[in-house]
């Protein structure tokens, strides 16, 4: 494919990892020899300012009965979840029985804070085995893709919604346009759309190039996100900066005309265009300090093995994935990566082959440094961490730089 999926202007790859493994695809030994690879390449429209991915694979390739990704193992992400259905309830919902609609539910962590307080809801997961987590909950989850078929069915079960919630979903959709109708088919008159996403602005800003993986077929900007809702009849109303995932951003969406705007809309559009988010220069920018970034953490871990020190990966991560395979990294240079949710432990990294293992083991016996995968949970992983800084350990995180913390 070479034409953006918004507009059909063609677009500009900017970066390409080469071949790259599912980032979720943690594997048994036995599996190494069917492996899937695809090219990672992504690409940027200078129409619409639309960043995305040239090549995804398949949505059952990658959100099997076996998804490793559970929202609830983070502290954090709980908090982060619970304030945001206090926003919701009280900016958007109506007193008198009002329903809620997620789409990308994962395993309910956001969902249940309405069910909890007796709101009528329904949440939409095409991962069999995350779905059934939020059922086991109690919840109304349909184990699903949505589209605008899937929003039909819904409208004529349960009727109109009047709000309509996503969370790190939406840019996981190649078909946007069919999405994006069916929300429309799906909210009321007045209703909303809050959805949120890892930010473009925040990714350039912090190299964050881990967050380019393959279940991310999009990053958003406020500018391309105002195109792509405009060519549906609907308006962003509200945008808002969330400290999650590495930085996101928080959009409303409603009618056209149902909302009055807020000015932080228009305020972030002209801040995207002085950052160049318009400008393919910039792009090429990123490649730049990406491919410096990757030469830096190689040095840092040849070197530190040429002293003897041994390193642990810390975090069995989606971004994990991109980094090990792009730069290269091996079981000599990283031993094992420790991660607690169960479904990876005893299994292996996708394409590197790195085990990963229980946290147990991490603490049993602390490596030197621990390359910190997870460091968009760094807030809450570095300070519960005081043993193994007491024992010596150092931390050696990539983003916003390849540094070793003191």
């Amino acid at each position: 494919m070479s034409k953006c999926r918004i507009c059909q202007v063609e677009y500009v790859p900017f970066l390409s990892f080469g071949k790259m493994p599912l980032a979720n695809g943690f594997l048994a030994s036995d599996q190494f020899r069917n492996e899937y690879f695809f090219e990672l390449v992504v690409a940027f429209c200078p129409s619409c300012c639309m960043v995305q991915l040239s090549e995804q694979p398949s949505r059952e390739r990658m959100f099997t009965p076996h998804y490793a990704y559970f929202s609830s193992t983070s502290t954090s992400m709980a908090t982060h979840f619970e304030k945001f259905s206090h926003q919701v309830i009280a900016d958007y919902l109506p007193p008198h029985d009002p329903f809620v609609v997620e789409i990308g539910c994962n395993d309910g962590i956001l969902l249940e804070q309405f069910a909890q307080v007796g709101i009528r809801h329904l949440g939409i997961e095409p991962s069999a085995n995350v779905a059934q987590v939020a059922v086991n909950k109690g919840l109304r989850a349909l184990q699903r893709y949505f589209d605008e078929d899937l929003a039909r069915e819904i409208v004529a079960e349960y009727g109109q919604a009047d709000a309509v919630l996503g969370a790190n979903v939406l840019c996981h959709i190649p078909y946007l346009h069919s999405v994006v109708a069916g929300i429309k088919m799906l909210l009321k008159p007045g209703g909303v759309l809050v959805f949120e996403d890892p930010y473009l602005g925040d990714i350039l800003d912090k190299t964050a190039y881990d967050q380019i993986y393959d279940e991310h077929a999009f990053y958003f900007s406020v500018t391309s996100v105002r195109y792509l809702f405009q060519r549906h009849g609907l308006e962003v109303v509200d945008v808002m900066p969330q400290n999650v995932h590495g930085g996101s951003m928080r959009y409303v969406v409603t009618h056209e005309g149902a909302r009055k705007g807020s000015a932080a809309v228009m305020a972030h559009c002209e801040r995207e265009k002085a950052l160049g988010l318009e400008q393919p220069e910039t792009f090429e920018g990123f490649r730049r300090r990406t491919e410096r970034s990757r030469e830096e953490l190689m040095a840092l871990l040849f070197k530190l093995k040429r002293l003897g020190k041994r390193v642990v990966g810390y975090g069995a991560t989606s971004k994990s994935t991109t980094v090990i395979n792009y730069c290269g990294i091996t079981r000599d240079l990283v031993e094992f990566i420790s991660d607690t949710t169960p479904i990876k432990q005893g299994k292996f990294s996708p394409g590197a082959h790195i085990p990963v293992r229980p946290y147990t083991e991490f603490t049993a016996n602390y490596p030197d440094h621990a390359l910190l995968f997870a460091w968009n949970h760094a807030r809450e992983i570095i300070p519960k961490e005081r043993g193994f800084q007491a024992a010596g350990g150092k931390w050696i995180v990539y983003v916003p730089k390849v540094q070793i913390l003191i």
